[in-house]
């Protein structure tokens, strides 16, 4: 099979005398692959895409040697801008890659600057509308869309240019689990209808797993290792959670889907009693009541009536454009409702010394020259009480505290936004997105150090479409539709037995069964891991 890809003895590294990302690499990529990259953040993932559409070297600089040949052509004697209609290129942050003001013009960009006729500019847009299930957004402005509806315009852009690879940087991080599917779906299609070859470097494995031919493991020490998806992510961390409870209860092959993994498990449980609380909700200390937000002209929030609690995590959910964003943007004051209120506790100090809001773009809150001073800002201007160097150690950045954010790979620079705004303690956080780019080790770090918050009192709401993240961490999971909310309750119910936002584990098992640890107590003993029954017997094949 010829290669889409050809890359020989390629090694590079960055200007300022910095170790190499990469070095004496030599592999191949096939035409109609779909390929992906996994790897801790800051491990070259990002870098390597970029060498495959010619940024690197020509935009970066840095050393570089060796070659990389895409569609045939060495990348070394190209710049970016002819490699376009060969290799198209989705970046991680796609409000930096978006140039027009409405969803078509901005999808039709690219096409008319390579002076396409409008008969084909007509039908590849309504082409990529229909492929990204987008076609309601056709006539909305950029800045009204959630960057998750961002994401899928840009992906539709690129897509329009009918590239011979297709390059996605973390493509489903920001989507709601049906948009990611989507996503997948039409790039599984590519590859086998159209013969396209797509790349994407991905953290979140739970859904590309199964669809990946090969995987490239990038760890960051200059080398990578490559092979069947199932092989290099049998023993892996990041492995998405089937993997790991196969791995765990010895089931062969580990599988790589629910669907695989349905042949152990047997019959799904029936809904056991609800979860026990996990104590009496705290005071409130923020609310929303009847809530009405526009933006622009489109409704985002209808009559939404929330509360946050002491000593309670919650998830806030829904599908792309459902008014996350814009509910947590209302509770930090930064978004002035049409109507409604947001009420805060007496005890709240006024600004931002008892709330703290991490938007889910790290780089609009990150602007001095180095992690350390970052943080020392925030601690300077919120005037709470905290240590830099503590704050360095909770969130494992000590050896990344003189290096100016710029300088950071999109995961880390959301690390360093987290740990800034945290710093101190602030009594109520909101976090938009918070495991965007972020490696499954950081994300562990993260789920940690918010429990860790919430047991010393704080109130904490995060707008995710992690559910697996919603699953470990959230107490109570608010969920919206078209601006509305549509339920409100413990997290063990809202995420049980759903369609859509339900985790691996409780798609296998049914019932409570949230998380892996809940999915092997239910296996093994009959119970789940917080002591409720399983109330149907399951057979579990190769459990030891």
């Amino acid at each position: 099979m010829s290669a889409a890809v050809r890359a020989e003895h390629l090694g590079f590294a960055y200007g300022g005398g910095s170790r190499a990302v990469f070095e004496d690499l030599t592999f191949q990529i096939d035409e109609g692959e779909l390929f992906a990259l996994i790897g801790p953040s800051g491990g070259g993932k990002s870098t390597l895409l970029r060498c495959m559409n010619g940024l690197v070297p020509h935009f970066h600089g840095g050393s570089f040697s060796g070659s990389i040949q895409v569609a045939g052509i060495d990348t070394r004697t190209r710049q970016p801008r002819d490699l376009a209609h060969v290799a198209g290129l989705v970046m991680q942050e796609p409000e930096a890659q978006v140039v027009a003001r409405t969803v078509e013009d901005e999808i039709v960009f690219g096409m008319e600057n390579l002076g396409a006729s409008r008969t084909l500019i007509r039908k590849r847009l309504e082409e990529v509308l229909d492929a990204l299930n987008i076609a309601a957004l056709r006539v909305r402005e950029l800045r009204s869309l959630s960057g998750g509806e961002l994401q899928r315009v840009a992906i539709a852009a690129v897509l329009t240019m009918q590239p011979r690879v297709l390059l996605l940087d973390e493509p489903t991080a920001q989507l709601d689990p049906q948009a990611a599917e989507d996503v997948l779906n039409a790039a599984v299609n590519l590859c086998s209808d159209a013969g396209l070859t797509v790349v994407i470097a991905e953290h979140r494995l739970e859904r590309l797993a199964q669809y990946a031919g090969r995987v490239m493991l990038v760890p960051g020490d200059g080398s990578v290792r490559i092979g069947a998806a199932r092989d290099i992510l049998r023993n892996r961390n990041e492995a998405p959670p089937v993997m790991r409870i196969g791995r765990r209860l010895a089931w062969s092959p580990v599988p790589l889907s629910v669907g695989e993994a349905r042949r152990f498990a047997g019959a799904r449980q029936s809904p056991a009693a609800p979860a026990p609380a996990r104590g009496a909700a705290g005071e409130r200390m923020i609310e929303t009541r009847a809530l009405e937000a526009f933006l622009g002209q489109h409704h985002a929030l209808r009559g939404v009536s929330v509360a946050l609690h002491a000593g309670e995590v919650v998830a806030v959910m829904g599908r792309n454009g459902a008014g996350k964003t814009t509910l947590l943007r209302a509770l930090a004051g930064l978004l002035r409702p049409r109507s409604g209120e947001v009420i805060r506790h007496p005890g709240l100090r006024g600004g931002y010394t008892d709330l703290a809001f991490v938007a889910q773009d790290p780089s609009s809150l990150l602007y001095r020259e180095s992690v350390r001073d970052e943080i020392a800002d925030v601690l300077k201007g919120t005037h709470r009480g905290g240590d830099v160097d503590a704050v360095l150690a909770e969130w494992r950045l000590g050896p990344l505290a003189a290096t100016h954010p710029v300088d950071l790979s999109v995961g880390q620079r959301q690390r360093t936004a987290i740990a800034a705004m945290l710093a101190g303690d602030p009594r109520v956080t909101l976090l938009d997105e918070p495991t965007r780019g972020m490696d499954h080790d950081t994300r562990e770090l993260l789920v940690r150090n918010l429990r860790a918050r919430r047991d010393r009192g704080a109130a904490l709401a995060l707008a995710t479409h992690d559910v697996e993240l919603a699953a470990s961490v959230a107490d109570r999971v608010v969920l919206l539709a078209e601006g509305e909310v549509v339920a409100d309750g413990p997290a063990a119910e809202v995420l049980s037995d759903s369609i859509t936002f339900s985790t691996q584990a409780n798609k296998l098992f049914g019932g409570r069964v949230l998380t892996v640890e809940d999915a092997i107590a239910a296996a093994r003993t009959g119970r789940t891991a917080n002591g409720q029954p399983v109330t149907a017997s399951t057979a579990i094949g190769g459990a030891p």
